[in-house]
């Protein structure tokens, strides 16, 4: 018998083994005050290389005691209330039960036979998300890793669906002799979507075999919003160029902005063009269960498909995303049968069918151990509460003339960036990364950048009900400092270099 092997036989050690992990993430967490320890790549690098990966230490305790020094020691604490850079949240205790039970049992959703009655707590997750979007119950859906996949799955469907249609055209003509050649028609296939939608849109067109160009730009108007006028006219070109266009893509909270495109009057215009529309909600799912902005996500019930990441907005572990379709019928233009995993004969629900992973974690557990527990209004306080931050944010940084802020801020992201009225832009977009990486280095606080219009931008990615008003005005406050600071020793340099530098008196002129 092998004693390191989970089961009956080692439930004792499995107990200890699980006590001992506790204790150690317990006694880090507790002392956690910030949320990185500042160490650089390379000393992270040197402490990976001397671990000889072939000399086990024979003991969980000794091997617990040599990762608490190596990963919990230089982790990246999203609980900290001053980590506000990208979409990662503090998560929920309920789903760190869920995480316990779900990693023991191992079971993989794919098939009855692995799973059983997660397959069915899956499925009833899925057709509550469908719900609280606004589908009926012929709606479908599976869990996926992130909103990455979630999002080339959409895509995926829509190919099809699109393919599908020019079959059914084409059966209609004078001579339909022969069928549609999916070869001719991939290089026609376009997508409609804003500068401002994920990355992982033109990723999926690459892995679906479109066209390099295959994703078209949709204006904007001038926040960050899709301009459905603007896709109106960028479908009839189009189909005037002799494309076809396969969906449009709608985000419900972009990376950048937070910002939501108008889903109700995009919803319309491709019901009445016949266009697949996808929804991107990977960030704004969480208005979903929100009593107070519930209305942002109007029109989302018009979409084909819908991105949702419960590992973003309702406060999950990652993973726990999914891809949810109006139509369940959809979902069976990707299925694949064997013999040995979902025979076409199958009496039981296989979810394999409509995935696409074989091997899957049960991660709706997470979410539904989290609903029973707490329940959906208090996940929808907990968004609008770092919503509510974000406006807060915005208001301490508008007031300042240290700082300049893009744009008001529609969900929980606020982009600025310190630069006093005397500082050149140019010199602003050089300062600003240097800035964040300058916090990052020092780890009490970690912001994340980006680049709009040709300019850097800070950003606060605010997910932490927890964080507080003045937390953000120490972190503004360190990041004034940290810009000083930095600016002060290029004037320093700048002196050794050229001592009658001029730009020392053009600040001392501005009376700063």
């Amino acid at each position: 018998m092998y004693p390191h092997l989970f089961g009956r036989h080692t439930v004792d050690a499995y107990v200890s083994s699980i006590d001992q992990t506790v204790a150690v993430l317990a006694d880090r967490v507790r002392a956690v005050r910030q949320p990185y320890s500042g160490a650089s790549v390379h000393q992270l690098q040197a402490m990976v290389d001397t671990i000889d990966l072939d000399a086990p230490l024979g003991v969980t305790g000794a091997a617990l005691d040599e990762i608490a020094n190596l990963y919990l020691d230089h982790a990246i604490w999203f609980h900290e209330p001053t980590y506000l850079a990208h979409l990662n949240c503090p998560v929920a205790l309920p789903a760190l039960s869920a995480e316990l039970l779900l990693a023991a049992v191992n079971s993989s959703v794919d098939t009855w036979d692995q799973s059983s009655a997660g397959t069915l707590i899956e499925r009833r997750m899925i057709d509550w998300t469908a719900g609280r979007i606004g589908f009926g119950p012929g709606a479908d859906g599976v869990f996926t890793s992130g909103g990455t996949q979630s999002n080339l799955h959409g895509l995926l469907l829509a190919r099809e669906q699109c393919l599908a249609d020019q079959q059914v055209d084409a059966s209609q003509q004078v001579d339909a002799s022969k069928p549609v050649d999916r070869g001719t028609l991939l290089p026609r296939l376009r997508i409609l979507a804003t500068a401002e939608s994920h990355f992982s849109v033109g990723k999926s067109a690459g892995l679906l075999g479109l066209a390099a160009d295959a994703v078209v730009p949709v204006a904007t108007d001038g926040t960050g919003r899709m301009n459905p006028l603007a896709l109106a006219a960028a479908i009839d070109q189009v189909r005037a160029g002799g494309g076809l266009p396969m969906a449009v893509v709608a985000t419900a909270g972009t990376t950048d902005r937070g910002c939501v495109d108008p889903l109700g009057a995009i919803g319309d215009l491709c019901r009445t063009q016949g266009i697949w529309l996808h929804v991107d909600a990977a960030y704004g799912c969480g208005l979903l269960v929100s009593r107070r902005r519930r209305h942002l996500l109007d029109g989302i019930e018009l979409a084909d498909s819908v991105t949702v990441d419960f590992h973003k907005s309702f406060f999950q572990p990652v993973s726990s995303s999914a891809i949810v379709v109006r139509d369940a019928t959809v979902m069976c233009r990707i299925a694949v049968h064997a013999d040995y995993l979902n025979p076409r004969t199958a009496t039981v629900p296989n979810q394999v069918d409509k995935s696409l992973q074989t091997t899957r974690r049960f991660d709706a557990l997470k979410l539904w151990m989290t609903l029973r527990t707490i329940g959906a209004d208090q996940l929808g306080e907990m968004f609008d509460r770092v919503v509510d931050l974000a406006r807060e944010a915005y208001g301490c940084l508008v007031d300042d003339l240290d700082f300049e802020v893009a744009t008001t801020p529609t969900l929980s992201t606020v982009l600025f960036r310190y630069r006093p009225a005397w500082l050149p832009v140019a010199d602003c977009d050089r300062l600003m990364p240097q800035l964040r990486d300058r916090l990052f280095a020092e780890g009490a606080a970690i912001i994340a950048g980006t680049t709009i219009g040709g300019h850097y931008w800070l950003k606060f990615t605010l997910l932490n009900p927890n964080t507080t008003g003045e937390d953000l005005r120490q972190v503004i406050s360190l990041i004034r400092r940290t810009g000083q600071d930095l600016l002060d020793e290029e004037w320093q340099r700048a002196a050794l270099v050229a001592p009658t530098s001029v730009v020392p008196e053009v600040r001392a002129n501005a009376n700063v």
